[in-house]
């Protein structure tokens, strides 16, 4: 748990550096509200308080990482408590929970309050002087244009260069993918994640987007647009990987990453919402039982359906 919130340093700090004191206040609200929802609800349920073993502090960080910088503090503590008390510790607390909390937060809020949840804010640099103002995402600007024009705007055809630095309108954790890949970095190194979720969930998002992208260029965006745009990177090393909300087996984690990238690529290309992570994740949360019991691994010497 502590690994992952280390991790987790290097975005906190790029999404500070472009949107100032905002991002600074909801993460803080965020994490503070998750950590005293725990411990109400495990209180009232009679269970030890376990603040310490940092999970309800990494709800805290990825629900923040899946707000915009500019959402209202009672938004960002109703996010807490729905994270924590809804999805999480009504189904017993840690290791009971069926779906990711912090995405069940986001989902709930989103459908709830859409115009909160889809206010964004161009990036301000600190020390640039700069006040923070509305705009859209680059997801939200290319859904639009391909409804009003039928193609791609102009300036979504040059450099991802501030996609990939984060210098982009777009939730607190979506806005960089370097920072996100560096602690991705980290939790491989100290063996926290595995491969198989993230490479099948990132592999499948880039082949098929690369697939209507060959097919019409014009209309669709490449492959790396849809990487480095979004919470797709968020999603696929930070939030697909649930340890208690993904399958077990080997097969079934590729599985699963597989059915993520392409419920997110539907949903993107095709769906209402120009984002489709949270949705397709929350979704294979929901298939993960299926995909552990036709997939799970049998004894040695024992034959496929037999006790």
């Amino acid at each position: 748990m502590h690994a992952v919130l280390y991790s987790l340093l290097p975005a906190c700090g790029v999404a500070v550096y472009f949107f100032g004191p905002s991002a600074l206040s909801v993460l803080l609200i965020a994490t503070l509200g998750c950590l005293a929802t725990e411990a109400v609800c495990q209180r009232l349920m009679g269970q030890p308080v376990t603040l310490a073993d940092g999970s309800a502090a990494i709800t805290g960080v990825l629900l923040a990482f899946n707000l915009p910088p500019s959402s209202p503090w009672w938004l960002t503590l109703l996010g807490a408590v729905i994270a924590i008390a809804i999805g999480k510790q009504v189904y017993g607390g840690l290791g009971s929970n069926p779906f990711n909390p912090a995405l069940v937060a986001r989902v709930v809020l989103l459908i709830s309050f859409p115009v909160q949840m889809t206010t964004w804010s161009a990036p301000a640099p600190l020390g640039s002087g700069l006040d923070l103002v509305t705009t859209a995402t680059p997801l939200a600007e290319w859904k639009n244009a391909v409804m009003l024009t039928g193609q791609l705007p102009d300036e979504m055809q040059g450099s991802m260069a501030n996609y990939f630095l984060g210098n982009m309108p777009g939730c607190l954790g979506e806005v960089s993918a370097l920072a996100l890949l560096l602690g991705a970095a980290y939790l491989f190194y100290r063996r926290v994640l595995t491969w198989h979720i993230p490479t099948a969930f990132v592999g499948t998002v880039v082949l098929l987007s690369g697939l209507f992208w060959l097919i019409n260029p014009a209309k669709y965006p490449n492959p790396v647009f849809h990487l480095l745009t979004g919470g797709l990177i968020l999603g696929a090393f930070y939030m697909a990987t649930d340890m208690v909300t993904t399958p077990v087996s080997t097969k079934g984690m590729l599985l699963f990453g597989i059915g993520c990238g392409l419920l997110t690529v539907l949903i993107r290309l095709f769906g209402g919402y120009p984002e489709g992570v949270s949705f397709a994740i929350l979704l294979m949360n929901a298939a993960t039982p299926l995909i552990d019991r036709y997939l799970r691994p049998h004894t040695f010497g024992v034959l496929a359906g037999k006790a």
